[in-house]
């Protein structure tokens, strides 16, 4: 048996979402500052720019996490590398090349509790449920998972995507029944979610942080031709095409493919 005080329970700690075995603590103000970092820290606290940590309990389910990403566990926690035999690495360890993600993602059992690396991201709680059963993830947003979620490289629908964009060719999917956990550089409350019905939804960056593996992605002119292109100024654009649903943050600020 453990007892934990001065963490969820400090009037400066909140707990602003929670959904499976996840709950997001974010610190409302920083208290280990310096007379010199004082004011910053006033700002950044007044401008939403805080601390915030992924609280794992695992007594609900197995816990998936992000390569390095762990800060401390309490009590019945055991780690493992999640590689269940020679193929299952070398399979693991490809994917993590084509997607740029960890090739090895730490998972954690027991009935314990697991706590990860404070971070000034916005941490967003998604139930695959919502989508279908299965998602895409954009680059990099990856943190943790119920470890009941399958994980799988997805290819663009056309292959200049490789050389006509400055993201690679394939995106990490979660497929399955469970919640995960994606680090934003926006808000819930600044992001927009968008339904298609046999429709088409074009991008000029990589905005869409998530999207329905149902839809297909590709890198696009943004005209009809190469003149047309350079005449609007846009030049290439993420398109998607089908029917899902694509998540999009408009407000970060994101390099332009």
């Amino acid at each position: 048996m453990y007892q934990i005080k001065n963490f969820t329970d400090n009037d400066d700690v909140k707990v602003i979402s929670e959904l499976g075995p996840f709950k997001v603590a974010e610190y409302q103000r920083d208290l280990s500052v310096t007379p010199n970092s004082a004011i910053t820290a006033y700002y950044s606290s007044e401008m939403n720019v805080r601390k915030r940590q992924l609280i794992c309990d695992l007594s609900k389910a197995n816990i998936t996490i992000q390569a390095g990403a762990m800060q401390w566990m309490l009590g019945n926690v055991n780690a493992t590398t999640g590689v269940k035999g020679v193929g299952d690495f070398l399979g693991k360890a490809m994917r993590g090349k084509v997607t740029g993600e960890s090739a090895i993602k730490p998972e954690y059992t027991g009935d314990g509790l697991l706590v990860l690396e404070p971070t000034y991201k916005h941490l967003i709680l998604m139930d695959t449920a919502s989508w279908g059963g299965s998602v895409v993830l954009d680059d990099g947003l990856f943190l943790a998972c119920d470890s009941s979620l399958k994980h799988k490289a997805v290819m663009r629908s056309n292959l200049s995507s490789a050389v006509a964009g400055s993201e690679g060719l394939f995106n990490l999917s979660l497929n399955g029944n469970g919640v995960f956990c994606i680090e934003s550089e926006c808000p819930k409350e600044e992001l927009i979610e968008i339904t298609l019905q046999n429709d088409v939804l074009k991008i000029d960056g990589n905005y869409a942080i998530a999207w329905s593996t149902s839809l297909g992605f590709t890198v696009e002119r943004s005209g009809k031709s190469l003149i047309g292109s350079a005449a609007s100024g846009e030049g290439l654009v993420n398109v998607y095409r089908g029917s899902g649903k694509v998540l999009m943050m408009p407000t970060a600020k994101m390099p332009n493919i």
